[in-house]
Order: C-alpha cells, then sequence, then structure tokens
C-alpha cells in the first residue's frame, strides 16, 4: 500500500489536517497493521471525539441565546462579576455582546479553565464581540456599600458602558433593574455561550489588575491567590498588615484588625 512508504510520524501529521472519519484516508490506514499508526489512529479518533463534545457543549450553550432571538433581539449582551468572594481587590463585572455567528468551541465558565486558555479565549472575545465593556467596584467602596450593592451598581455600569446598546441582557444568576428586558440564568456562565464570555473577560482583566497590584506590595502573593483568604495570604496580613486593596468589611480581615495590627501607609 502507498500509505506504508509514510512513516507513523507522517501519518499523524497527515491525520491532523482530516477531520472527517469517511475520508477514505482514515479507511486505508485502518488496514495498517502497524501498530505505532494504530496508535497514531486511536489519538486521532479520541481528539475528533473531543471535538463533538465541545461542539455539543457550545450548542448547548447557544439554546439562550437562540431563544432570545427567536423574539426579534439581535444584540444580547452577557452579564457575570468576578471577585464577590476575595479578601482583597475589586469586584469586576464585563459585559459582551456577541455576533449571531460567534463560534468557539470549548468556551465555559472562566472558573473552569487554565490560566494559558482563558487568555487565549479573552483574546479571541475581544476581536470578534461586537461590544465589549467592564466596570471595577473597589475595596473602599465595597466596604461602604457591600459586597451585594457593589456587584449590582458595576453590572449596571458596565451595560451602561457599552459602546453598542444592547436589546436584551442574559446575566449570571443577579436580578437587576435595567432599561433592557433581561433574564437572570443560574449558574449561567456555564450555561450561555454570552455569559461565559462576560465571565472570561471579567476573569482576565480582574487576574491583570492583580498581578499588577502584586508588583507594588510583593509580600503579598497577589499574583498568585489574586486576593482570596489562602494561608499565604492570611499570614501575610498578620505579618504585614492591611493594604488600600484590602476589604475591611470581610470577616477575618475585620477580626483581625486591631490597634497593634497596622494598615498600610498609602504615603510610603
Amino acid at each position: 500500500m502507498i500509505m506504508k512508504r509514510l512513516s507513523a510520524l507522517q501519518i499523524e501529521e497527515k491525520l491532523a489536517h482530516i477531520h472527517d472519519e469517511s475520508d477514505p484516508y482514515i479507511l486505508e490506514i485502518e488496514q495498517d497493521t502497524r501498530l505505532s499508526v494504530q496508535r497514531s489512529l486511536a489519538k486521532w479518533k479520541r481528539m475528533r471525539e473531543k471535538e463533538r463534545l465541545l461542539q455539543k457543549k457550545f450548542q448547548q450553550m447557544t439554546k439562550y441565546e437562540e431563544r432570545v432571538r427567536s423574539k426579534g433581539f439581535q444584540l444580547i449582551a452577557g452579564v457575570d462579576e468576578v471577585g464577590r468572594g476575595p479578601l482583597a481587590g475589586p469586584v469586576v463585572v464585563a459585559a459582551v455582546i456577541l455576533p449571531a455567528d460567534f463560534y468557539l468551541p470549548g468556551i465555559d465558565d472562566s472558573k473552569k479553565l487554565s490560566v494559558k486558555k482563558r487568555e487565549e479565549f479573552a483574546d479571541i472575545i475581544r476581536k470578534e464581540a461586537i461590544s465589549i465593556s467592564t466596570s471595577m467596584i473597589h475595596a473602599n467602596e465595597i466596604d461602604e456599600i457591600n459586597i451585594y450593592e457593589a456587584t449590582k451598581k458595576a453590572m449596571k455600569s458596565a451595560v451602561a458602558s457599552l459602546h453598542t446598546a444592547p436589546e436584551f441582557i442574559l446575566i449570571d444568576a443577579m436580578k437587576l433593574d435595567l432599561p433592557y428586558p433581561s433574564e437572570s440564568i443560574i449558574k449561567g456562565d456555564a450555561k450561555s455561550v454570552s455569559i461565559a464570555a462576560a465571565s472570561i473577560i471579567a476573569k482576565t482583566t480582574r487576574d491583570h489588575f492583580m498581578e499588577e497590584i502584586s508588583q507594588s506590595f510583593p509580600d503579598y502573593g497577589f499574583q498568585h491567590h489574586m486576593g482570596y483568604g489562602t494561608k499565604e495570604h492570611l499570614e501575610a496580613i498578620q505579618k504585614y498588615g492591611i493594604t488600600p486593596y484590602h476589604r475591611r468589611s470581610f470577616a477575618p480581615i475585620k477580626e483581625l484588625i486591631t490597634p497593634d495590627l497596622f494598615s498600610f501607609d498609602e504615603s510610603q
């Protein structure tokens, strides 16, 4: 057979350009008895199965958008937040309007993606989205109005800041009083492609911010834990005190704040 003149590596390289199991070449190499070739074929089939599952998941995640579009709405904004639970840093909200033909298999709740995949997807979303906006509410204001109200404020601000006005809003969990029709979806970042896109933009935006402030406060490890209450973070608070980015109203910080636990001098 002609295929036997190809090495297993050459066959694997050729398989990388084939996506249809009915391709005649697939039928040919199924007859190749070399173990290395059969391993390459099995690997190719596993990859195709993974692709099918991602395509199916993506299709499932477009059902809310499809239903909304069937009612005549075209500009659908997904809205999601990140950073409600950390002890330090802002709560960040993103609003994203995707085109109707947007396709990104593998998109999901940002927490389920690796750092590398989040960054890769964020770049794609930023390039292809019709409109994106983000809003941050920082620690001092969170302490003043509480995290729930801060999240709502950031969501409203993100929606209002979209340079293309939306016609319909899909929101992760929260219910908002907005000048647009909207739907709140529990765990929407795993169920709606628009909300998932917003979660990825919000997460990468917040992570970049925490990485930036870690350069000014290297002893706290913000670039590792992103402000969440890890052992490393709590030990740093005990040792070095509170920075301007810490939420004083959050437990355990409010229990830790005592006259002898100094606050970081912002003038330094």
